[in-house]
């Protein structure tokens, strides 16, 4: 029996908390059990309101994009610091010319969320048109960076049809520059479809009029129609594809019920991460919770990836149990009864090894 394809998940994703120094630049080592030289960091200032901002390898150091508005992408990012590298086992991180308030400011403490794709970027053609990708078939996250074109279609490298795609337009316009998500249990990818999720806001599912927005997704390419939220000719796009992995990775969803005995989500492993979104309910944002900001049950401590808000606790409570998640709370952004979410979860540790050893208890 194959129980988990990977038996340390530190390997491809790690959670790392941090005082602010205010040196300059200033590298930060990541403390799982395996070296980890990350190509997606997402950074966020856990006391202040401060924006979340993401650096990848593939449009390179200095380049940050933030969940929490529809911005497009920034160099060195002056009013908050950047990260200047990505190191064999963490990164990197250099002082704006205003501030480093985003990043490394010795008033506050931050999470910072590291994945791993493949280093470089090399050029996909499996598309119709050619994207550029940097992927880890066995992770199952790849990254993509590609040039609108209208309706085409571009590989994304994963080898296995991605569950998760979650795209932005780099270049500032005059609009349809939200953060675009695609995910497979409320979309379901065809010629006639028009709906999506974005990142940078509340909303549940929604469309952009008229434009097709998932064309296709197949183990090579996925298509997009012409929704210049995702397609805008001659504009530059990143795309982030994940495909579940037994034991490491989970893209689901599940109704709430409203109690504070709320609903067991299986994962088939203890979660590290996990991201929840309500899709049928217009007001509640994108929950992040981890391992790192919560050590023991409950946890409880969240910020929104949409907004720019502290950290808070309260009404969104949960367990990270050797199997899944287990609600213990009725808040709305996670528990309203008869509502229905969607989540992104990454382990600590698979519920049983490939060879049989069981998750311990937190």
């Amino acid at each position: 029996m194959a129980y988990t394809d990977i038996d340390d998940p530190s390997a491809y994703f790690q959670t790392k908390t941090y005082a602010g120094t205010d040196a300059s630049p200033q590298a930060f080592t990541l403390d799982g059990n395996s070296d980890l030289q990350p190509d997606w960091v997402w950074i966020k200032n856990r006391g202040y309101a401060n924006k979340h901002v993401l650096f990848d390898s593939v449009r390179g150091v200095e380049e940050s994009l933030t969940t929490n508005n529809n911005a497009g992408e920034v160099n060195q990012n002056a009013d908050g610091g950047y990260l200047s590298a990505f190191n064999s086992d963490g990164f990197t991180l250099t002082e704006g010319s205003n501030s480093d308030n985003d990043t490394n400011d010795n008033r506050y403490t931050y999470v910072a969320w590291n994945w791993k794709a493949g280093g470089s970027a090399s050029t996909n053609s499996s598309g119709s048109t050619n994207s550029s990708v940097s992927v880890n078939t066995d992770a199952g996250f790849s990254i993509v960076s590609y040039t609108g074109a209208g309706a085409t279609t571009y590989g994304h490298g994963l080898g296995a049809t991605p569950n998760v795609i979650i795209i932005k337009k780099r270049t500032s316009d005059s609009g349809n520059n939200n953060w675009f998500v695609y995910h497979d249990k409320v979309i379901t990818a065809g010629s006639g479809i028009k709906t999506f999720l974005t990142l940078n806001e509340t909303e549940p599912l929604k469309s952009n009029g008229s434009a097709t927005t998932f064309l296709s997704v197949s183990s090579t390419t996925f298509g997009v129609g012409t929704d210049p939220i995702i397609s805008e000719s001659s504009h530059a796009f990143i795309a982030y594809c994940f495909a579940e992995k037994q034991g490491y990775s989970k893209f689901g969803d599940y109704k709430g019920n409203g109690s504070a005995d709320g609903p067991f989500i299986y994962t088939g492993f203890q979660p590290a991460f996990v991201i929840i979104k309500a899709t049928d309910q217009d007001g509640e944002g994108w929950f992040t919770f981890d391992n790192k900001r919560d050590a023991d049950n409950a946890v409880d401590k969240h910020l929104i990836g949409n907004a720019n808000g502290a950290e808070a606790s309260g009404s969104h409570a949960m367990d990270f149990v050797s199997n899944g998640i287990k609600i213990r709370n009725g808040g709305d952004g996670t528990n309203t009864n008869n509502k229905n979410y969607v989540y992104l979860a990454f382990a600590e540790q698979p519920f049983t090894t490939s060879t049989g050893v069981p998750a311990t208890a937190r």
